[in-house]
């Protein structure tokens, strides 16, 4: 199976110089975690609401006066369209990200591929790249299993 076939094909963009608060909005009313950022035709990065929060709102910044490039991750970590689904998951796994951009042969983006995207293919493939995630710095402090209760 291919890439091409189990990706989001649209992926949510947004500029650099554009606000944080404008991103989360964005995020909100698309349903989604991540914006590729993109400055004219040429993606220059990522964001994700994790972003947003541990790298601006964390650090007491006002999110309507902050660019999102101050935030952004500007490593680009991509497959292309073309790849098979079982290599892009192990590019997904070593890099320890949840999703990765997806190329044409012109370089430009055209989909966005999610630890989710796999998972409708393969849990097992899925779940090899969840167990790679890394962990959070510190440890968070979780309640009696099961939470809900």
């Amino acid at each position: 199976m291919l890439v091409r076939e189990v990706m989001t094909h649209r992926a949510e963009t947004i500029g650099p110089e554009e606000t944080l608060e404008e991103a989360a909005r964005r995020m909100r009313e698309t349903g989604v975690g991540a914006l590729a950022v993109c400055e004219q035709d040429r993606l220059v990065g990522f964001l994700t609401d994790r972003d947003i929060v541990v790298r601006s709102t964390a650090a007491g910044q006002v999110p309507g006066a902050v660019d999102v490039r101050s935030a952004m991750t500007p490593q680009v970590v991509w497959c292309s369209e073309d790849d098979p689904l079982t290599d892009a998951a192990e590019i997904m796994e070593r890099m320890a990200v949840r999703r990765i951009a997806v190329m044409n042969e012109e370089k430009r983006l055209v989909g966005i591929l999610s630890v989710d995207d796999v998972a409708l293919f393969s849990r097992t493939l899925a779940g090899e790249v969840v167990e790679h995630l890394r962990a959070p710095e510190r440890p968070v402090e979780r309640g009696p299993w099961p939470w809900w209760e």
